[in-house]
């Protein structure tokens, strides 16, 4: 009796929780919970809870107590959403540092970590998976409700549907009808994610008997010779295989799909659609045993020990040095070890790239992750993770979220590249430098590889503080690729230029597709033409909204704004001075793609940049065509510069070096050097030597010397005297604050204040107020105050404490009224 009035007596416990809401504020609320809701509280679930008026959120538990707030009295939440925690210990721990490393609110980290199917609010807006077919039988009367009125109205928010049922809380019913993939969540609509489906082939049982095989064959034979083969292929590849589908029976008999339709009409074969899964057949044969290198291994063996002395280590290889096969090396050890693995890789075009590859090694123990996916996906991924189900998660910067419990080994690949620093909105983290500290919390190895590491990576390295090895020669012993810089300004004299490209590159297109070879064009600029000017009066259209001239795209007609994404139509008159004189100057991607199609009608040419592969398989799609020789010339910004490995490229040009090498920011040189090494590197790269075409106005930079000499170090020896001397990391760590608002005269004001509140704190470490390159956004003026602190003898927490205070105490003043304060550590 005892005990069981003792049970009673803690079920009958006043208990609170600590949340986490996904907003930006700077401390946690506190909820009461239920007493009969006692029981299910865990650390990592899910509570519905209202916020302010009206507002419902979905929460997650931080904290458990028996402490009232003592500064205002706690409301109880109104559900809890999931059996088990979706986010763990270590997650939470996770949050909170980038918190304070990056200076946000851990609501605002929250926000970026969660796939929003797991994020419900109030204005969230749901919408009919019109992919899935509903079974209404299957419908209690809440979800028949809701069906109906998506239905009629294809879009609602969470807080239509809680008036539609007439009740508060409709997250638990929304869950379920989520999970049933009934509904989708409408931030993810643009890019539905559409099953990779495939037509199966079968025999009709009826012709398993030899005799009734033999006289359709006599049939077939005289009056449908095609469909004959197609019948025998058929048999033929069912010797071998299990499953075969509609393209296979095609290629292997050599029959028409109009053949192939026939005999399914005639119920000789039977077809039937499947959907197989995004990352592997079921019935694929993995294949693990390709061999490494003399380098290869050597490479390995080294990683291994330093991986004994270091939890980060460098790996410094040559493009095209075979790092990827280590990479998975090293991963089978780790997934035979029980542990799991995270593989970052900067882009999504790598992400679907490297997949192909990886998923003949790992099987359906691989979970792949990025924004392109849809919240169902997202979601999917997420609970195998955190079930263990994926061993091994494949994935860009938001990967690092993921919930891991047995995390062995980190391979950030590319690690130099700056897609991996998130821009906006906060957190504004570097997933490379959030995956060190990930590594740390669960004691994994970080293996950082690149062929151009980032300055701070190898300076790190040089001192000791990783371990480090390199891998100098390519992978089958393939050279280098020959370099060959040529000066426009010579070639314009001589006129032997045609359009933007120089007598050399056209020469050596001209060269590769007579061989049946590939070639990839680089232009680090997107768009039709940069600039329309008027010839008369000099007038530039200008976005509305930003401080930025306008580009023309051709395939739309109209000039857009590559930072707000305003449009307007191109003028054909000038507005300013009434000319027809408008003159196109500069040239990006579009521009390139148009003059080759005018310049080589026969050959086939592609473009990929942001334009290009805005859809899910817009990557997928332009790398599968380059794969299997249905492009002939890739015209691309950077993203062509990324991981890409393709046999048949054997010639890269470059069309306009001056561009990245001109540029306003300490990193430049860093920068030009790594994109012209990697794209130099996507050259020749199995069984014959590429060839790389500079065209620049300055032949003689130090930046190309050095890439045409492959001279990582002497760049990064120039580079660091130049760092130290100006204060700029490695040597420094900077902290930078944008201050916007859309009154330049109030900004002025705001912006010397808080410059003024820094100094007090720390005097000529604080650099500004001044204006950025793009002065003004989405009609938001900013200033920048730019913070420089040495690494040695000054407390980073502390310095970022001061910069909390100081804004905190800005914003209670009036002078902030209509301001926005953007933290950003380690901005560049």
């Amino acid at each position: 009796m005892l005990e069981l009035a003792d049970a009673q007596h803690t079920d009958r416990k006043t208990l609170f929780v600590e949340v986490i809401l996904p907003l930006t504020i700077a401390i946690n609320y506190t909820y009461r919970i239920p007493y009969e809701m006692n029981g299910q509280v865990e650390v990592g679930k899910r509570v519905v809870v209202q916020f302010g008026k009206s507002k419902i959120y979905t929460a997650i538990i931080a904290h458990i107590t028996e402490q009232a707030p003592a500064k205002y009295e706690a409301k109880y939440i109104m559900d809890i959403l999931d059996a088990e925690p979706i986010v763990n210990a270590a997650q939470l721990q996770f949050w909170t540092w980038l918190a304070d490393y990056y200076l946000c609110n851990i609501g605002e980290v929250m926000n970026a970590a969660l796939p929003s199917a797991l994020k419900l609010a109030s204005e969230t807006k749901i919408e009919l998976n019109k992919e899935f077919e509903i079974d209404r039988s299957t419908l209690n009367d809440r979800e028949f409700l809701i069906v109906d009125a998506l239905e009629l109205q294809p879009e609602l928010t969470v807080s239509d549907i809680a008036k539609l049922l007439g009740q508060k809380t409709v997250m638990p019913i929304l869950k379920l009808m989520f999970e049933k993939n009934i509904i989708h969540i409408s931030e993810e609509v643009n890019d539905r994610y559409k099953p990779r489906r495939r037509t199966f082939i079968t025999l009709n049982p009826v012709y398993h008997n030899q005799d009734q095989l033999k006289e359709l064959f006599s049939i077939l034979e005289k009056r449908a010779p095609k469909q004959a083969d197609a019948v025998l292929a058929y048999i033929q590849l069912s010797r071998k295989q299990k499953t075969i589908s509609k393209n296979e029976l095609i290629e292997a008999s050599g029959a028409s799909a109009t053949a192939i339709k026939g005999l399914i009409e005639k119920e000789v074969l039977f077809a039937e659609e499947k959907t197989v899964s995004r990352l592997i057949d079921a019935d694929d044969e993995l294949e693990s045993n390709f061999e490494l290198s003399p380098a290869q291994k050597v490479a390995l063996t080294e990683i291994q020990d330093g991986f004994t002395q270091k939890d980060v280590l460098l790996l410094h290889g040559v493009t095209s040095s075979g790092k990827t096969q280590l990479y998975i090396r090293l991963i089978e050890q780790m997934v035979n070890n029980g542990k799991q693995v995270l593989y970052l890789l900067p882009e999504i075009a790598l992400t679907t790239h490297i997949v192909e590859r990886l998923r003949r090694y790992f099987g359906n123990s691989i979970g792949v992750y990025h924004s392109r996916f849809n919240d169902n996906e997202r979601v999917e991924v997420w609970q195998k993770v955190l079930t263990g189900q994926y061993r091994v998660v494949l994935g860009a910067r938001s990967s690092v979220f993921l919930p891991f419990s047995d995390l062995g080994l980190i391979v950030v690949d590319e690690e130099h590249e700056t897609s991996y620093k998130q821009f906006d909105p906060a957190p504004r983290y570097n997933a490379r430098d959030a995956a060190i500290y990930l590594g740390n919390m669960y004691r994994a190895k970080v293996l950082l590889g690149s062929a151009t590491p980032s300055m701070e990576s190898f300076f790190n390295a040089h001192n000791g503080k990783y371990g480090f090895v390199q891998l100098t020669e390519r992978f089958g012993g393939v050279q280098m690729p020959q370099i060959e810089v040529v000066s426009i300004a010579e070639e314009t004299k001589k006129k032997t230029i045609q359009s933007h490209f120089t007598s050399v590159l056209m020469n050596d297109i001209h060269t590769a597709l007579a061989a049946k070879e590939q070639v990839i064009l680089f232009q680090n600029r997107r768009g039709y033409a940069p600039v329309i000017i008027c010839k008369v009066c000099a007038y530039t259209p200008k976005c509305i909204n930003c401080d930025v001239s306008l580009t023309y795209h051709k395939s739309s007609g109209k000039l857009h704004c590559h930072y707000c994404g305003y449009r307007e139509e191109s003028p054909s008159v000038c507005p300013a001075c009434g000319s027809t004189q408008l003159e196109y100057k500069g040239f990006g991607t579009e521009k390139v793609e148009d003059e080759l199609k005018l310049l080589l009608p026969d050959a086939r040419i592609a473009r990929m940049d942001l334009d290009t592969t805005r859809s899910k398989n817009g990557f997928q799609n332009i790398l599968n065509d380059l794969d299997e020789k249905r492009i002939d010339i890739l015209a691309g910004t950077q993203m062509v510069a990324k991981g890409l490995d393709f046999a048949g490229v054997t010639v890269i040009g470059i069309i306009s070096a001056d561009s990245l090498l001109k540029y306003p920011d300490f990193r430049a040189n860093e920068r030009a050097y790594q994109l012209l090494a990697q794209v130099s590197g996507r050259a020749g790269r199995r069984g014959k030597q590429g060839k790389v075409v500079i065209q620049t106005y300055d032949p003689n930079h130090r930046v190309i010397k050095q890439v045409i000499d492959n001279d990582y170090v002497d760049l990064y020896n120039t580079e660091m005297t130049e760092r130290k001397s100006f204060k700029y990391p490695p040597f420094y760590r900077l902290i930078q604050l944008d201050i916007k608002h859309k009154d330049p005269e109030v900004l002025y004001h705001q912006a010397e204040y808080l410059a003024k509140e820094l100094r007090k704190h720390f005097d000529d470490r604080v650099i500004g107020p001044e204006y950025p390159l793009v002065g003004r956004i989405r009609n938001y003026f900013i200033k920048s105050i730019m913070m420089k602190f040495e690494k040695e003898g000054i407390s980073m927490p502390k310095v970022k404490a001061t910069i909390r205070e100081v804004i905190l105490q800005y914003n209670t003043t009036k002078l902030s009224k209509g301001s926005i304060v953007q933290p950003d550590v380690d901005p560049y």
